[in-house]
């Protein structure tokens, strides 16, 4: 009787409001740089930690005869790091692994994403709040190198246009896994990576899309992120 009138037993999920006291300007600046520049945007995240550990997933299998991993407790092999960066633009994905996050690590990402437009003309760096992403010699070096670091506000992470990429790179190299080592494990990371890019959209469709978005925010009377629209 109730699923006949529209009501379902659901999952409660929880949600966080932003207090950044910058919120609004940081996902203004954000918003610009995807809508206007998405040639010469780009976004960046670490993917993490990358274990040696038998990984349970999903697949096709005999019927009553499910797939099993044996368990494993033992950590021998330490863990790893993938610094992910990604081109909106292109629609394009790669990567730096390394053995743990930082300055260091972060620094070589970066240089690859100001490799990818050697032109020299500006470009825009989605990125989290982590400390390591504020380091002096990260801001000198972007401000030598026309690099504009876009920071996300506080508790809002969806902003980074990345982060919807990394259930899936989960899914197809970590979940239903068992690696022997974090060379196996890095390969198959980038075996997804280089299909990924092969299959990657085409940028006429990309604009297209952000183009209908727009105009549905703007029917529905929200901002970028569900924002209302400012009174006049």
């Amino acid at each position: 009787m109730l699923a006949r009138r529209g009501v379902t037993f659901q999952r409660t999920k929880t949600w966080k409001e932003s207090p950044d006291p910058d919120r609004d300007a940081k996902l203004d600046r954000i918003e610009c740089a995807l809508e206007h520049r998405p040639d010469r945007t780009f976004a960046f995240d670490e993917f993490g930690p990358l274990g040696i550990r038998p990984t349970g997933g999903s697949c096709w299998a005999p019927a009553a005869r499910p797939d099993r991993l044996q368990a494993t407790y033992h950590r021998t092999h330490g863990i790893r790091y993938f610094h992910g960066c990604y081109s909106v633009g292109d629609d394009t994905l790669w990567s730096v692994n390394r053995a743990r996050k930082g300055i260091i690590p972060t620094l070589a990402a970066l240089r690859t994403i100001r490799a990818a437009r050697p032109d020299g003309a500006p470009i825009y760096v989605i990125l989290d709040n982590l400390s390591a992403h504020k380091n002096w010699r990260i801001k000198q070096w972007a401000r030598r190198n026309k690099v504009e670091l876009c920071f996300t506000p506080t508790y809002a992470s969806w902003a980074n246009p990345i982060e919807a990429h990394f259930g899936p790179l989960r899914q197809f190299t970590i979940a239903n896994s068992h690696h022997p080592n974090h060379t196996v494990q890095t390969r198959a990371l980038h075996r997804y990576l280089r299909w990924r890019n092969i299959n990657a959209r085409h940028p006429d469709v990309l604009a297209a899309q952000r183009r209908e978005r727009a105009r549905i925010r703007s029917e529905k009377g929200i901002r970028w992120g569900g924002r209302p629209l400012l009174a006049a």
